[in-house]
This record gives structure tokens, C-alpha cells and sequence, in this order.
């Protein structure tokens, strides 16, 4: 099934000061034991704090010159679940540096356990941010049926999502995949929340709008995707076309 990868991959991209993104190889949905057709693309962010520590958003599979490039900016210590889908490298990172702390998303434990992924995780994501990260990441849980914490880096005003906004490529991606992302609405330049998302958000609305709210108030710059092209500028444009008007929240 022909697809592009956002090249180079695995390789530090600088976004800003003190962060940037990793694009990793492609991973493959699974359904019911069964790996579909279907490539996708990962993509990791990468934020050094103050105190040199790395914190490693949504993890891509472990590759030791990309270890090795990231010892450079500083040292890995915080690996990250952002969501329960996004966890499955998080013990590869965990064996080449054992001091450093695994975060669980909700369910991520279960999920993990019922896919027999060798991973152990220490610490629980919490609706504050904890005090390792606290004063230069804030964070809020988005609810829905993924429950994806979304992360904002105060420094570079950027918004750090996973899988709440999907914003593929079109001409990265071959038929039969093209027109059904088409129908999805979830592609560059329109971009769109997880159509997966959609109605358990209906069923949550007031949770929806305490995240949103503080979203808002974050301001943000910019928008850093898991996957599809990242939205640069103007993201408190993008949230209000998705999301719509502030008042509404």
C-alpha cells in the first residue's frame, strides 16, 4: 500500500527553543488481531527542561543513533502515554534508560496488559501537571473515548496533541485510504478531530468544554500532531474552526 513518510525520520527537528518533533517510521492499525493495510505515520515531541531532563511525548520506536542524538540535548526521563493507544515503544525507551519514568494514560495499563507489551509503568497522569514538568508544561484531560491528555509548552506557546486532531496529507496516502480520509473530513489544510471522537464528546459535553476552556487560555502558537502535517501558526484559528467559538464552551 504506497504512503510517505515524513522524512527524514528519526532525526531531532527542531521546533522552537528547547523542543521539536521526531518523525518515526510507519506503524499499522490493528483490529481484532488482524494488522490492516493501512500504514500510518508516528511522530514523537521532544521538550528540554530547565534542568536538562527530556520529556518524551508519545515515544516512536527506539533506534540507538535517535537515543544517542537525544543525549546530546539532554537526558530522557519522562516517557509519556499521552493516550491509551500511544504506549507501545514506551519499554524499549525503558530498557536503554532504566532511571527514567514511565507515565500511564487511563486504560493504558489494561490495554498494554491484554496486548502482552512488556512494560511497566511508574507514574500516573493527573489532571496538574506534575512537579517535574509543572512549571514549563501544563496539561488537561480531553475526554472521549481515547481520554488523551493534551500538553502545552508554555515557552514556545505549543499546543502538543496526539490523537484529537488528525490532519493527514492527502498526496501521502494511496486508494483506497485517500478517499476514505476525504469522507472523514481529517486532512490537510481542514484537519478534524478524530472522527472516533466525535460522538463520545457528544455524550460528555460539559467535560469537553472545562478542557476547552483551558485550552483557550493557554493561547497557543502552534499545533504539534501525531499525525499528518502539523499546523505552524494561527492555532487558535484551527481550535475555533474545530472546536468553534469560545462563548459556545
Amino acid at each position: 500500500m504506497g504512503a510517505s513518510l515524513y522524512e527524514p525520520i528519526k532525526v531531532y527537528k527542531p521546533v522552537a527553543t528547547n523542543i521539536g518533533v521526531v518523525d518515526g517510521p510507519f506503524e499499522y492499525l490493528t483490529v481484532a488481531g488482524v494488522r490492516l493495510p493501512l500504514p500510518f505515520t508516528t511522530r514523537m515531541t521532544v521538550v528540554r527542561l530547565s534542568n536538562g531532563d527530556l520529556f518524551l511525548h508519545s515515544p516512536i520506536k527506539f533506534d540507538q543513533r535517535l537515543a544517542n542524538e537525544l543525549q546530546a540535548l539532554g537526558t530522557p526521563r519522562h516517557l509519556v502515554s499521552p493516550n491509551q493507544f500511544h504506549y507501545a515503544h514506551i519499554g524499549e525507551w525503558a530498557k536503554a534508560f532504566p532511571e527514567a519514568i514511565t507515565w500511564a494514560s487511563p486504560r493504558v495499563r489494561q490495554r498494554a496488559r491484554a496486548r502482552r507489551t512488556a512494560i511497566e509503568f511508574a507514574r500516573d497522569l493527573g489532571p496538574t501537571p506534575p512537579e517535574e514538568w509543572g512549571r514549563e508544561i501544563d496539561q488537561t484531560l480531553f475526554p472521549g473515548y481515547f481520554k488523551e491528555y493534551i500538553f502545552f509548552h508554555r515557552d514556545s506557546k505549543a499546543l502538543i496533541l496526539t490523537d484529537t486532531i488528525i490532519n493527514l496529507e492527502l498526496d501521502k496516502i494511496a486508494e483506497p485510504w485517500r478517499t476514505a480520509t476525504k469522507l472523514t473530513g481529517m486532512y490537510h489544510p481542514h484537519g478534524q478531530i478524530f472522527f472516533g471522537m466525535r460522538l463520545p464528546l457528544l455524550l460528555q459535553q460539559w467535560k469537553a468544554k472545562v478542557a476547552l476552556r483551558k485550552i483557550h487560555s493557554w493561547q497557543p502558537d502552534r499545533i504539534l500532531l501525531s499525525h499528518g502535517r502539523c499546523f505552524d501558526t494561527r492555532a487558535d484559528e484551527v481550535i475555533r474552526r474545530i472546536f468553534g467559538e469560545p462563548h459556545s464552551w
